[in-house]
């Protein structure tokens, strides 16, 4: 792992989390909010915390895992999630995964909902954590970018696999290997997040759209096409369809990436960048097709029969959401027992068919079946192993790379 970098972002860094969290997938709940047209913007407060003056860590980044483990004597876990990421009992109050691993195990779970965005909640706990100090958290989840920079500033206890069987064995193959964490020693994925293409059937007379390149070409799509105000979601969308690989670009093919959609900016192709607020025009047909990301999807389906998707036979961008142990935290094992009793397929099918995003776990078709049917059968649930075996990551950036690729994405989608 690398050494500590301080956490001073630069003006292009600021400027897409703040898209990230004004528009983008930052902006909403993770259920619910998915079924509004647009995002209300959250509070900027967590920025500042980012672009201060980078706090000196308590011990060279790899070090952090040395920690006291209280968990033979103290039977809980202090649990940070976002907002309608845990499944809900029919009360509405009660969390029949949590309480049904509280009986099993003994353990109580302090569960609480204190994630809006990666941005704010990483400035709650970087003081803490560059300190040396305990979060007050055993378990978070975090965005893969999150998730990398934590783990590279040596902020995450290592993982003791021998009490995570079911995770170790049932891990979806396309979430073993991401870069930035080889072979899941720190981290294990909460979910999934595909961005892929969906069109207005109505609005497409009927056609189906299916790659980039149509999005970018086909002139009967003029002026309805919209990419996303995300730079790895589209410019990764982008690389695919040129034949280049997300996870190992150079700056000439981001170059080349970032002029394709300029062509289709200025050609008036495009007709916008947007965050999340593309879901209504969608509907309407205002947009005919667009990069969009599947839990949006899901959810408009539901409402709107004509709305459709497709992945690219190039592949399709797949990031996720992670838990991760923080450094100092008091109660290690327990934390790891429940990392693992969700990658149970019982539990794991409970939560997907809650949240409708990707589960990472392998073998729970069967039981999801048990709870709706159709739900097993959508591949933005659980996609098939054609449709996995196109997932691409975007790869990890230094802070150099992504000031210089955050600044000519900005020119492009005129931020």
């Amino acid at each position: 792992m690398e050494q500590y970098e301080p956490e001073r972002l630069s003006a292009p860094q600021l400027a897409a989390m703040r898209r990230s969290i004004q528009d983008g997938r930052g902006a909403l709940t993770r259920r619910s909010l998915l079924r509004a047209s647009g995002a209300a913007a959250l509070a900027l407060g967590g920025l500042g915390a980012l672009s201060a003056c980078g706090i000196p860590p308590a011990a060279r980044a790899g070090d952090a895992a040395a920690s006291d483990d209280h968990s033979a004597a103290e039977k809980r876990i202090n649990f940070s999630n976002w907002t309608e990421y845990m499944d809900v009992g029919e009360d509405e109050k009660s969390r029949p995964t949590l309480d049904a691993f509280t009986r099993r195990t003994g353990i109580e779970v302090k569960y609480t909902e204190d994630i809006n965005d990666n941005v704010e909640f990483f400035g709650k706990i970087k003081p803490q954590l560059a300190a040396g100090q305990d979060t007050g958290r055993d378990l978070v989840i975090v965005t893969d970018w999150l998730a990398a920079r934590i783990i590279r500033l040596g902020w995450a206890q290592k993982l003791d696999h021998a009490n995570l069987p079911h995770a170790f064995a049932n891990l979806s193959a396309q979430f073993r290997t991401p870069d930035w964490d080889p072979g899941r020693a720190y981290s294990y994925p909460w979910t999934g997040i595909p961005t892929v293409i969906a069109y207005n059937e109505k609005a497409t007379g009927g056609r189906k759209v299916d790659s980039v390149t149509q999005l970018l070409d086909d002139p009967k799509l003029k002026g309805k096409v919209s990419f996303l105000s995300e730079m790895r979601d589209s410019v990764g969308m982008t690389l695919l369809d040129m034949g280049k690989d997300p996870g190992s670009f150079s700056d000439a093919d981001f170059d080349a990436a970032v002029g394709r959609m300029q062509k289709g900016v200025d050609t008036k192709q495009i007709r916008r960048f947007t965050g999340n607020d593309y879901t209504a025009d969608l509907s309407k047909g205002d947009i005919a097709a667009c990069v969009a990301w599947a839990g949006d999807i899901i959810q408009l389906q539901a409402d709107n029969p004509a709305i459709k998707f497709s992945i690219p036979s190039a592949g399709y961008i797949t990031s996720s959401d992670n838990m991760l142990i923080p450094a100092k935290a008091r109660h290690k094992t327990n934390a790891e027992k429940l990392m693992d009793y969700y990658y149970e397929p019982p539990v794991a099918a409970r939560l997907a068919a809650y949240i409708n995003y990707v589960c990472p776990v392998d073998g729970v078709a069967g039981e999801l079946a048990k709870i709706d049917a159709s739900m097993a059968s959508n591949t933005l649930i659980l996609p098939d192993r054609a449709m996995a075996a196109k997932s691409r990551t975007f790869r990890s950036l230094s802070a150099e790379e992504e000031t210089a690729y955050e600044e000519k994405f900005a020119k492009l989608i005129g931020a």
